[in-house]
């Protein structure tokens, strides 16, 4: 079937933390949100069909995870991203971020070192500090318009209580698609100074042309021995609201250990409606997922063009994937100290200032671009008004 992204689907008044909360986190209401990575769309037409159909049932108790939905899961990893996994090597959490915190608190002490390459995603300082780790800063260099990794200054900075890598793959905020050349680097580097690594794949469905997705822990059997892989379709199919994540643990000694830390924080139960919407995102989603990456590429494209013309003083680093983009506002002639406010409150536009995650300094905002093409554009026409005005 053909799926409609045009069409403005009103999500105010729906509890949603992109829309209903802004106020919580820009202290006002007044604003046009492109903030939360969720999408404006709806999910596939068959993942609605599941969830309705455990809705119109009525009894909601506790849920087991059905062969059925391995069988969907494994299915989807080896024909998206040539991945054989096995069945022994799932653990189901809540969300990417709750199964991060769990993996900290496994495999590190309070007083380690865990790497993060930023600017990275903001919860992942929190996995860090609210476990009493403290974060190792391996900070991405921009090269030729794109972010690159600086292994050299992280292999100076490995000591001995240095004992993980959280690696955002696909990244974000910045939208890099990591090449399987890159990925090898690092993990020889992890693997000859004993890091873990923990990987944060789950964008590894939204990727344009000209790039391709490698799984890290697919690259070698000794990378697999020592990664974490937290993956779900939530990205994918937006699905974030229902909680079910798939967390992929080949390595034995790894998978009791984490399963111990998830036992003694009774992390265990799975959500019917979340397990639902899974196995019918990965059994019928492929279509709808298709067209969401050519109208988000198109997206991407109408974006580039605006700023390109008329606000070329915003330098946009290209996302390879994600639907997030990482604008560099620092010379648009708007003072530092003014600037977050002015499109907070002049340009009435919810996108998220770079510092929180880790920017090397103010002036970078990160921009959901997964809406309706007409939401786009009156973000942009706001954010141009207040380009053009200073």
């Amino acid at each position: 079937m053909r799926y409609d992204f045009d069409t403005v689907i009103d999500r105010n008044n729906t509890n949603s933390v992109k829309w209903d909360f802004c106020d919580k986190f820009f202290g006002t209401k007044d604003v046009l949100p492109l903030w939360v990575a969720d999408m404006d769309f709806q999910s596939p037409r068959p993942v609605i069909d599941a969830v309705r159909r455990v809705a119109e049932h009525g009894i909601f108790g506790y849920t087991g995870i059905p062969q059925s939905y391995y069988d969907a899961a494994i299915g989807w990893m080896k024909r998206r991203h040539n991945w054989d996994i096995q069945q022994n090597w799932f653990v189901f959490t809540p969300g990417v971020v709750t199964a991060i915190n769990m993996l900290v608190r496994a495999f590190a002490q309070p007083g380690d070192g865990i790497v993060l390459q930023t600017p990275v995603y903001y919860p992942f300082f929190s996995c860090v500090k609210n476990n009493d780790c403290r974060v190792v800063d391996n900070p991405l260099r921009l090269e030729n318009g794109q972010y690159v990794m600086d292994l050299g200054d992280l292999e100076k900075k490995i000591d001995d209580r240095t004992k993980m890598i959280i690696l955002c793959s696909p990244h974000n905020p910045v939208g890099r698609v990591w090449t399987k050349k890159e990925l090898t680097e690092l993990g020889a580097l992890c693997l000859r100074r004993n890091l873990l690594i923990i990987t944060d794949e789950i964008h590894e469905d939204i990727v344009y042309p000209g790039s391709t997705h490698t799984a890290f822990a697919s690259i070698d059997p000794k990378f697999a021995d020592r990664t974490i892989t937290c993956t779900s379709a939530s990205k994918t199919f937006n699905l974030a609201g229902l909680h079910i994540s798939n967390i992929i643990v080949p390595g034995p000694d790894l998978m009791r250990r984490f399963q111990q830390t998830l036992m003694r924080c009774a992390v265990h139960s799975a959500d019917p409606f979340g397990v639902a919407a899974t196995e019918a995102a990965y059994r019928h989603g492929e279509d709808w997922l298709g067209q969401l990456l050519d109208y988000l590429k198109d997206n991407l494209s109408f974006m580039t063009q605006y700023i390109e013309k008329k606000m070329p003083q915003i330098g946009l680093i290209q996302p390879q994937g994600t639907y997030l983009a990482w604008l560099d506002c620092r010379y648009i002639g708007i003072p530092q100290t003014e600037l977050k406010d002015c499109i907070i409150y002049k340009a009435k536009l919810g996108i998220e200032e770079g510092v929180p995650f880790g920017a090397a300094e103010p002036g970078y905002f990160r921009l959901n671009f997964a809406c309706p093409r007409s939401i786009l554009k009156e973000a942009l026409e706001r954010l141009e008004k207040v380009v053009t005005s200073n």
